[in-house]
């Protein structure tokens, strides 16, 4: 069997063993494009699961659409409150999240309580993104199998025709499998080995070899269900790999009497099955990938957008607040109704009522609200001057690219300002490019003299032009505060820090984001003084480590 073909074999075991215990194993997180394998995957899923219903999700799916709420038309028509069911107060379903990777963390927290709340719900999240998005953890760890079909294509794929009879019979005796205290420890065991701590992760697995040996019409769950189940489950959630060399060799054992020679009983099997069987399921150059995504992981919290905004005309939709119209508020006319329709009856009857058809009060005027994120945008103002120059360009170069990594970690753009001599210089403008602002860095000249107040000058007029088309602008400015030359050209080394002083207090008062990487031989008090004027954490390159930059920076851009 090709590699292709064993990957669509275990999606389609994994979504035989949802069929036959759906609440229990949660559901399916997979990751592929929009094409062949996809849909014809998605094709098996109504059949599969069979008598529950398809529901279908998006992320901006609301509370009313997810729990139910106020049906307008009817209280309306009625004259007294109807309610709708929401989704989740359904029957069971199979609840299908297109763009998964999408996913708000409030939403991911309401579909993970209906999951752990025993309504019988189970879910198959969607997830198309590259490498820089993901499922929320959430989510993640309350589905039992991880699957990627990104490498497959249409060629490896065949239609997914399961055996409804055998599935229906599997449900049955599901039931009533046990699994032995041995099999549970070693399950344990096997995970913490591939660094799986999730106590969900080894019950999943428990439960899918059971699914197992219920679908094998096994009166009890073996070992050989056991390893199929871990490498199913367990094998997607490795983050390390155990060294196979120290396991334990498969011990012979004289047969029964009465027993064949080359029949293996269940405990004569090898205590390093299970083991074995997830480091084969373990994918190619998985020690590369599992550092891949322990990098991951570190910057999965951050979203990648820049600030959330509330805004009243645009962006994405936030519940509605009671409030009066005025100003660029907008009213929303639906929760506005919703909010009246109760009361319609008692107000229609009051004497003081105006005859009208419906009876609407300053207290039920609700207000739209919209949330929109903007590009982050760090702008590098970067001293090129000869006492840098000469001093330490080399770990001011090196510290750049290394909060250039941060950026480009978070999808943020980058700008990059050169200063020295008389005048400041746009480098680099805003980009999400790595690896054409290192080139630009590598070449960036050095001498002349230090025009500080020129360089954060430049740093703040792109930062406001910058603002007004949306984006989040910070800035890192890294010098060794020798400033000499004033905003006029001048030699002046008491005015070019007063000027700075001043530029630096303007920053602050339109409050922009901004933090001070001292690039000196020693710290030096001005630039204290100047990251106070700007509101700005002070950072001496002397003691910073890659740890200190990386946690100035997060605290920064927060």
């Amino acid at each position: 069997m090709t590699e292709r073909a064993a990957e669509w074999e275990t999606a389609t075991a994994a979504l035989t063993l949802l069929a036959i215990d759906p609440a229990g194993l949660g559901g399916i997180w997979l990751r592929a494009k929009a094409d062949a394998p996809r849909d014809r995957l998605i094709a098996a899923v109504g059949p599969a699961m069979a008598p529950r219903p398809l529901a279908r999700l998006h992320p901006n799916v609301s509370d009313d659409q997810l729990f139910g709420g106020l049906d307008l038309t009817q209280t309306l028509d009625l004259g007294r409150t109807v309610l709708t069911s929401g989704l989740l107060g359904r029957e069971p379903s199979v609840l299908m999240l297109s763009m998964a990777e999408r996913c708000p963390a409030p939403l991911a927290a309401r579909l993970g309580q209906s999951l752990d709340g025993g309504q019988g719900h189970s879910l198959l999240a969607l997830d198309e993104s590259d490498d820089d998005e993901m499922l929320p953890p959430a989510l993640q760890d309350r589905l039992a199998f991880h699957l990627d079909l990104n490498g497959l294509s249409h060629r490896n794929t065949s239609e997914i025709i399961l055996d409804h009879d055998s599935i229906e019979i599997a449900r049955i005796a599901y039931a009533k499998l046990e699994i032995s205290a041995d099999l549970v420890a070693q399950a344990v065991e096997t995970a913490f080995l591939f660094g799986v701590v999730s106590t969900r992760a080894v019950l999943f697995a428990i439960r899918a070899a059971r699914a197992l040996a219920a679908l094998q019409r096994n009166a009890s769950v073996t070992e050989a269900h056991l390893a199929q189940a871990m490498a199913l489950v367990i094998a997607p959630r490795a983050i390390r790999v155990p060294d196979l060399s120290d396991a334990p060799a498969p011990q012979e054992s004289a047969s029964p009497e009465g027993q064949p020679e080359n029949q293996t009983t269940q405990t004569g099997i090898p205590e390093d099955i299970v083991l074995q069987a997830v480091a084969a399921a373990l994918p190619k150059n998985v020690l590369q990938d599992l550092k891949t995504g322990a990098a991951k992981a570190t910057t999965t919290g951050s979203s990648g957008a820049g600030a959330k905004k509330r805004s009243n005309r645009r962006g994405k939709p936030k519940p509605s607040i009671r409030g009066r119209l005025g100003g660029a508020a907008r009213l929303d006319l639906i929760a506005t109704l919703r909010r009246a329709a109760p009361w319609q009856k008692i107000r229609a009857g009051a004497p003081y009522a105006p005859d009208r058809t419906i009876h609407i009060r300053a207290e039920d005027l609700c207000l739209k609200r919209f949330e929109e994120k903007s590009d982050r945008l760090l702008i590098f103002a970067v001293d090129a001057s000869g006492s840098a120059a000469l001093a330490r360009m080399a770990e001011a170069k090196g510290a750049v690219e290394l909060l250039l990594a941060e950026a480009y970690a978070r999808r943020d753009q980058v700008a990059l300002i050169a200063f020295r001599g008389t005048d400041a210089e746009l480098l680099l403008p805003p980009t999400r490019s790595l690896v054409q602002t290192k080139r630009r860095l590598s070449a960036l000249p050095g001498g002349g003299g230090t025009p500080l107040a020129t360089g954060l000058e430049a740093a703040f007029l792109l930062a406001l032009s910058t603002k007004s088309k949306g984006m989040t602008p910070t800035i890192a400015l890294l010098t060794d505060g020798r400033a000499n030359i004033a905003l006029d050209g001048s030699a002046n080394r008491g005015e070019a820090q007063r000027d700075a002083s001043k530029i630096a207090r303007l920053i602050r008062e339109k409050q922009t984001p901004a933090l001070v990487i001292d690039t000196g031989t020693r710290p030096q008090a001005a630039l204290k003084d100047l990251a106070h004027d700007l509101g700005a954490p002070y950072l001496p390159l002397p003691r910073a480590n890659a740890h200190g930059v990386s946690q100035a920076i997060e605290a920064v851009l927060e």
